[in-house]
C-alpha cells in the first residue's frame, strides 16, 4: 500500500500542485529540490506557495546521499525534477545533460537498492519533435521534418516528398519519436531509462509525455519556461508576445488541474506499468490564438503579438495530443478547457509582478546563431 511519496523536483509549478493533491487525498508527501534560481530566485527558501505540510529537502537530483535520504520509508516517487527549456538546452548542453541524464541515472542506482510500489516519471511531448502528419489521401507521415531552406524562405509549414501540403493530426503514443533538440534527447532518455531499470527492478513504472502545460504558480520571470507563462510576463509588462515564425503553429495547452489528475491516476491505477501515455487536453490551439486571447483575460487586448518572421532551433510547426490511451486505461478526462484555464490562470496573474526576461533568452540564442 503506498502512504508516503517522494516528488523530485517537488517545489516547482507542476510538483506544488501534485502535492496539494496528494495531501489532500491522504497521502504524506515528501519533496526534493535544489531551488535552482531561474526557476525560484536567489533567495534559496522554498516558495510561499509550497504547502507546509510536506516535508522539504532541499537536495540536487545529482546528489547520490540527497536522493538516498529522501528515499528513505518512501512507497512511491513521481520523478519531476529537469532542466527545461528547448531554445537553452541547445547551448546549455552540459547542463541540461547532467540534471536530467545523470540526476536520473542517481535517483535510478538508488531506487535499485530501495525498489518501490510505483515510479511516474515526467516525460514531454518534446520526444515527439513534429506531431503526426497526414497525406491528402490519408497516408500517415510519421518523420515530417523541415527543410532549412524553407524555413530561410519563411515557408514554415511541411511538406511531403511530392510537394504536397501535409495535414497534422493528433499525435498518438505510437508515434516514431524525432528528438530535435538536447532537451528532447534528455527526456525520452529520462523516460526511457526508467521504464528500463525500473522493469529490471521490478518497478512498476508509468512515464507520462506532458504537452504544453499552463496554470497558477508558473515562473512568470523564467524566460526558458512555458509559452503562457512567458506571454503573461510580457503583457504583465505592458509589451507585446513575442511570437515566432507565423503564430499558426498548433499546440496542445493542458490546465495543471487536469495534469495533477493524470498523474494521480498513474499513481492508482493498477496494471499499468510498462507504459506510457500523452497527458494533454486533446484540442488544438493556435500560439497567435493563446496569445490574443491572454491578453483580452488580462484587460489588455489592445496589445497586439509582435510576429518575428523568425525560426529558433529545436522548434517544431504542429503537435497536438491524442489522449485515447490514457482515456480507455487511466480513465484520464480533462475538465478544463483553455478558456476556463485561463479564466483562473488571469486571476492569479493580476496578483503577481513579473520580470520580463524575454530579450535575454532571445539575445543568447541569436548570439548563437540558433535563430533563423
Amino acid at each position: 500500500m503506498i502512504s508516503t511519496v517522494l516528488i523530485t523536483g517537488g517545489a516547482g509549478f507542476i510538483g506544488s500542485h501534485l502535492t496539494e493533491h496528494l495531501l489532500a487525498q491522504g497521502y504524506c508527501v515528501r519533496i526534493l529540490d535544489a531551488l535552482v534560481p531561474q526557476v525560484h530566485g536567489d533567495n534559496g527558501r522554498p516558495p510561499r506557495y509550497l504547502s507546509r505540510d510536506a516535508e522539504f529537502i532541499r537536495g540536487d537530483i545529482r546528489d547520490p546521499e540527497a536522493v538516498r535520504r529522501a528515499l528513505k520509508r518512501v512507497d512511491a516517487v513521481f520523478h519531476l525534477a529537469a532542466t527545461v527549456g528547448v531554445g537553452q538546452s541547445m547551448y546549455q548542453i552540459r547542463l541540461y545533460s547532467d540534471v536530467n541524464a545523470l540526476g536520473t541515472a542517481v535517483l535510478l542506482e538508488a531506487l535499485a537498492g530501495h525498489p518501490v510500489e510505483r515510479l511516474v516519471v515526467a516525460s514531454s511531448m518534446s520526444v515527439y519533435g513534429e506531431g503526426l502528419y497526414r497525406t491528402s489521401a490519408g497516408q500517415t507521415v510519421q518523420n515530417a521534418e523541415r527543410s532549412l531552406a524553407r524555413l530561410r524562405s519563411h515557408e514554415w509549414d511541411l511538406y511531403s516528398d511530392h510537394e504536397e501540403k501535409l495535414v497534422p493530426v493528433a499525435t498518438p503514443e505510437t508515434k516514431i519519436p524525432t528528438l530535435s533538440s538536447v532537451y528532447a534527447l534528455s527526456k525520452y532518455y529520462q523516460e526511457r531509462i526508467c521504464l528500463n531499470v525500473a522493469q529490471a527492478y521490478g518497478i512498476p513504472c508509468i512515464g507520462l509525455r506532458f504537452f504544453n502545460v499552463f496554470g497558477t504558480r508558473q515562473s512568470l520571470s523564467n524566460p526558458y519556461t512555458g509559452v503562457l507563462a512567458i506571454f503573461a510576463s510580457r503583457l504583465l509588462n505592458n509589451r507585446p508576445p513575442i511570437i515566432h515564425e507565423d503564430g499558426l503553429q498548433r499546440r496542445d495547452f493542458v490546465y495543471i488541474k487536469d495534469l495533477v489528475q493524470a498523474c494521480c491516476l498513474a499513481l492508482s491505477v493498477s496494471e499499468v506499468g510498462g507504459q506510457v501515455f500523452n497527458v494533454g487536453s486533446g484540442h488544438a490551439s493556435t500560439i497567435l490564438e493563446v496569445a490574443e486571447k491572454l491578453a483580452v483575460a488580462v484587460g489588455k487586448p489592445n496589445i497586439e503579438p509582435q510576429i518575428t518572421g523568425k525560426y529558433r532551433t529545436g522548434d517544431i510547426r504542429n503537435c497536438f495530443a491524442d489522449i485515447s490511451r490514457a482515456r480507455a486505461i487511466l480513465g484520464y478526462k480533462p475538465f478544463y478547457g483553455l478558456e476556463q484555464g485561463l479564466t483562473e490562470l488571469v486571476e492569479w496573474l493580476l496578483t503577481q509582478s513579473a520580470e520580463d526576461r524575454s530579450s535575454v533568452a532571445a539575445r543568447e540564442l541569436a548570439e548563437r546563431g540558433l535563430t533563423v
